[in-house]
């Protein structure tokens, strides 16, 4: 039996401080393989992302590129909930992956600025009966899971130029695409 982490987000865009997640999920024998997912229609928002579906998917697998040969061949973005039209609900993406890998294991990976709000979630007592949660603590919001040393990055300063906590490869991508120029 593997153990597949599922880590979902908008990732408007990907940065160091996910990189960082992705990278401890391995160093810490957490999981065996992972599935990196950016959200389709994110509902618990304020704001709609600012690059596109297909942008930030290829921000991801930019910054995929950029991880170690190890753990990089062990990582998959997958766009199933990109290519979902609708809203992106976390149960219908983790019934899909179960689908997918009947006889493994799932882990939902989430920080916990997500965790804080699961109850919100759509069908989240469900949710939490078929798979297992990994919590990520993140600076700034009470220690309720695992410790990893998260960076304090932010997409929100990136996308407002207080910050270039992303990968070089990222970052030409931004420029070259026009991203986060007007916020």
């Amino acid at each position: 039996m593997s153990r597949v982490g599922i880590y979902g987000g908008t990732f408007d865009p990907i940065h160091r401080g996910h990189l960082h997640v992705i990278t401890q999920l391995f160093e810490k024998d957490l999981i065996d393989q992972l599935l990196l997912v950016p959200a389709g229609q994110p509902l618990l928002r304020v704001m709609e992302p600012t690059a596109s579906a297909e942008q930030r998917r290829k921000m991801c697998e930019l910054a995929v590129s950029e991880l170690p040969e190890g753990i990089r061949n062990k990582v998959q973005v997958n766009p199933i909930e990109i290519l979902r039209q609708g809203p992106s609900y976390a149960i219908d993406t983790v019934e899909a992956v179960i689908s997918t890998f009947p006889d493994d294991q799932i882990y939902l990976i989430l920080g916990a600025d997500a965790f804080s709000k699961i109850d919100q979630w759509h069908r989240a007592n469900e949710l939490q009966k078929i798979v297992k949660i990994i919590c990520i603590n993140r600076p700034g919001y009470p220690a309720t899971g695992i410790e990893i040393g998260a960076l304090d990055a932010a997409a929100t300063s990136i996308r407002q130029g207080l910050s270039a906590d992303v990968p070089e490869i990222v970052a030409a991508f931004i420029r070259e695409n026009g991203l986060y120029d007007n916020q």
